[in-house]
């Protein structure tokens, strides 16, 4: 356990490298320069030589390589450097923007995994054939579904019709409810479909049958069996569904005008912020990484062979 722990963090690790090596390279193909953008003309006057002083604090006239170690080095001690566009330190941004999108992944995530488990039941253990038919065609429905078309009717409905939820100075909780549920029913959809397939499969093993032979209901094999293996699947894909959450967040913060990440990364882009952009890769690779990590260690609760140091098969 110890070895497979120290390995998948050597590999972790590796990703988190590679992510911040490529988003590196690709910021500094970006075409415009964000000091001449944020210092040169308007209102604020500064002469050529002023302009050559701001240059050389942000490093921006060093040579690619030198500008790719200082970054490195920063990152690793945990400074991220210095935005342009507001001239505060990035990771001071960072802790400021990061923990209102931390609150909406997570409840969105929760919300997300209530959703699937629940049409994933009424699926395969509704009371009717059509009732069961409809929440099996339910997923494909919820996925196909863009998420900033599904915060504007949430809005115009809930907000603008009911008045449900109000837009103007909201509480710091009213505020999550629509943007949790338009970025939780997209995230909801795929694991549905993956738990509706897998439950249908586990159903028809051997070992369901002979739980069934000595007397014990659907219902309670389905919690007791049937649920716990069909989830290995679902572990994975869930994973790589929360780290889409980040990249989510970047329409639904726009879209309902919270301040995290997302809104962060839109506003840098429009500056061409690198240092910000960099933050952002990072800290979204970052999530991937961990979650990963997290689902890889849950594997051996549910799997006994892992427990034992085989491996599951494919």
């Amino acid at each position: 356990m110890t070895r497979r722990l120290l390995e998948r963090l050597g590999q972790a690790l590796l990703v988190l490298w590679a992510a911040f090596t490529i988003a590196f390279v690709l910021l500094q193909l970006m075409p415009g320069d964000a000091v001449l953008i944020k210092f040169v003309g308007g209102d604020l006057g500064l002469s050529p030589e002023a302009v050559a002083e701001i240059r050389a604090f942000y490093g921006a006239d060093a040579p690619a390589w030198r500008r790719y170690l200082d970054a490195l080095a920063g990152v690793v001690t945990g400074d991220f450097g210095y935005s342009i566009a507001s001239g505060v330190p990035v990771a001071e941004e960072i802790r400021t923007n990061l923990p209102a999108t931390l609150w909406l992944a997570g409840l969105a995530f929760a919300l997300a995994v209530g959703l699937a488990l629940l049409v994933a039941f009424l699926a395969t253990l509704g009371p009717f054939a059509w009732l069961r038919g409809a929440f099996q065609a339910l997923p494909g429905l919820m996925v196909s579904i863009p998420v900033f078309w599904l915060g504007v009717l949430l809005i115009q409905i809930f907000s603008f019709k009911l008045g449900w939820v109000s837009v103007i100075a909201p509480g710091p909780w009213e505020r999550l409810v629509l943007p949790v549920i338009a970025i939780s029913i997209p995230i909801a959809a795929p694991l549905a479909q993956i738990l509706i397939r897998n439950l249908d499969a586990v159903s028809t093993a051997p070992f369901v049958h002979v739980a069934r032979a000595k007397g014990a209901s659907r219902r309670w094999v389905m919690l007791r069996h049937v649920l716990r293996n069909a989830l290995l699947p679902a572990l994975t894909i869930a994973g790589v569904l929360f780290g889409e959450l980040l990249a989510g967040a970047v329409v639904t913060e726009t879209v309902f005008g919270l301040n995290g990440i997302g809104r962060l990364a839109e506003q840098a882009v429009r500056a061409q912020d690198a240092a910000v952009l960099q933050a952002v890769v990072l800290i979204a690779a970052f999530g991937f990484v961990a979650i990963n990590l997290i689902v890889d260690l849950l594997y051996p609760l549910f799997d006994p062979r892992l427990r034992r140091g085989g491996r599951a098969p494919a």
